[in-house]
């Protein structure tokens, strides 16, 4: 019998609460991407252009942040759900950090984010693909934004 698993990288605890209440309407393991460096109020203020959030959005395709090295055996799992925040209209580095660590193949991965900005995933999706094999299938979810019932969720994910 196959498994959900949710995946989430949450810097400011928007996509961590998302994360939680998905998992526990599906009935799924979770997984915390976590950054060496944790990061700070100030790192996240994604306007400043001195800011960490801004700096590795500029770098995102050429610069990866360093995860923290936890054990994750994806064996039996066939649907992943992956959350993130949206940074400069696309998935953090940091989540591209992940995926280039671990086998994704013959999985189907199903985005989800939180956003203050952007009700669309557009770019997400598609800054996530070059980190994965070419086996993977990746699904636009939706952004999670706003109030959601345990039956909402589990309805929105099993449709998927």
């Amino acid at each position: 019998m196959s498994k959900n698993l949710v995946i989430y990288f949450s810097a400011g605890g928007h996509t961590k609460l998302k994360a939680i209440q998905l998992a526990e309407a599906i009935e799924a393991d979770i997984f915390e991407i976590e950054p060496v460096k944790k990061y700070t109020k100030a790192d996240l203020l994604w306007m400043n252009p001195l800011s960490r959030s801004f700096r590795e959005v500029a770098t995102r395709k050429s610069k990866r942040p360093e995860i923290v090295d936890k054990e994750l055996d994806l064996t039996g799992y066939n649907k992943i759900f992956l959350g993130f925040p949206i940074w400069g209209w696309a998935a953090p580095s940091i989540v591209n950090s992940f995926l280039e660590k671990h086998d994704f193949s013959g999985k189907t991965i199903v985005v989800f984010a939180t956003s203050g900005g952007t009700m669309k995933l557009d770019g997400s999706v598609k800054s996530l693909i070059p980190s994965l094999s070419e086996t993977t299938i990746v699904k636009e979810g939706r952004v999670l934004n706003g109030e959601w019932t345990k039956e909402e969720l589990a309805d929105w994910a099993k449709d998927l």
